[in-house]
Formats: structure tokens, C-alpha cells, sequence
């Protein structure tokens, strides 16, 4: 079909989080339905108080405001309800599985530190990558000294996974 513009759905994302990751999406769940949504709730009320509401930037900025904080809160409940925290370490600690620490140098002989976590406490700073990535998912059940290729944007990259923890050094 050229020229539409459909795009499949996409799979839903891992429900897994670390105990970390979960805690960090309740407090921004509470912080925008607690504190920030009353205060931006009273700051369009006080908009809209003023009069001629098409043409008063403030209340639109607010009510547009609003509406995403609203969306984002209704993505958390659901998320939130859908999470299963991930705390106890594998069976075998030896391979990689979620929330492990790995080391693993590349192909050019670059080693790189990453964590496996859930596609809601992704952070590139901290090393946190996604369950769901290529790379992560061709590291599930691997253990020290495996080689492996994936494919990347940037074409296939070979790896040799160096080391493998559950919890931070």
C-alpha cells in the first residue's frame, strides 16, 4: 500500500521493572496527580476567570498543560498495574537475565558496561538498556566468554560478554 500512511502496531513493551524503576514510576505518578495536576487545576481556573477564553494564552497554555499531564497519569495507571517487579535474583547467576549487569567488549576491543531493564527505566548515562533491544535480547542466557552478533542500525556488531553481576560494582 504506497502512500498510506498505516504502520502495524507495535508489541507491547516487557512488563518487567527492577524495584528501582517501579518506585521512580509511582513517585512521578504521585508528583503529577498530588501536587502538579491541583496547581495547574487552579491556575486554569484562575485563567478562565479572566474573561475571553480564545484569546487568553494563559488559560490555552494551562488547558494544554492539563491535557498532558492527564495523559501521561492515565499511561502510569495502566502501566503501573501492569508491571511485575523483578527482585530476586535467577537461578543461575552465571547467565544473563533481566536486571543483570554485563560487560562486553565489541569487535573494535571497546568494552561497555550495560544493565538489562525495563523499557521504563531506559537511561543511556547510567548504562540502562531496554529488555526489549536487540542487543539485550541477544545477551538473555549467555554466560562469560560467549560470542555473539546482532544486528544494529549501524549493520551487525560481534560481541564477547566478559562479565556477568546482579548487582552494581
Amino acid at each position: 500500500m504506497a502512500g498510506t500512511r498505516y504502520r502495524p502496531p507495535t508489541p507491547d513493551p516487557s512488563p518487567y521493572v527492577t524495584r528501582e524503576g517501579f518506585e521512580r514510576l509511582r513517585a512521578e505518578h504521585n508528583e503529577l496527580w498530588k501536587r502538579l495536576r491541583p496547581e495547574v487545576v487552579r491556575a486554569l481556573s484562575e485563567a478562565a476567570a479572566e474573561g475571553d477564553r480564545s484569546e487568553n494564552a494563559e488559560y490555552q497554555y494551562r488547558k494544554k498543560q492539563l491535557g498532558e499531564i492527564d495523559r501521561r497519569v492515565r499511561y502510569l495507571n495502566r502501566r503501573l498495574d501492569r508491571l511485575r517487579i523483578v527482585e530476586e535474583p535467577p537461578t543461575d547467576p552465571r547467565r544473563v537475565y533481566f536486571s543483570a549487569w554485563v560487560e562486553v567488549e565489541d569487535d573494535d576491543g571497546k568494552v561497555h558496561r550495560w544493565r538489562l531493564v525495563g523499557p521504563d527505566e531506559i537511561d543511556p548515562r547510567k548504562g540502562f538498556i531496554s529488555i526489549d533491544s536487540p542487543l539485550a535480547r541477544a545477551l538473555l542466557g549467555k554466560r562469560v566468554d560467549d560470542e555473539f552478533e546482532v544486528e544494529l542500525p549501524g549493520g551487525v556488531g560481534g560481541y564477547c560478554l566478559m562479565a556477568v553481576s546482579y548487582e552494581a560494582s
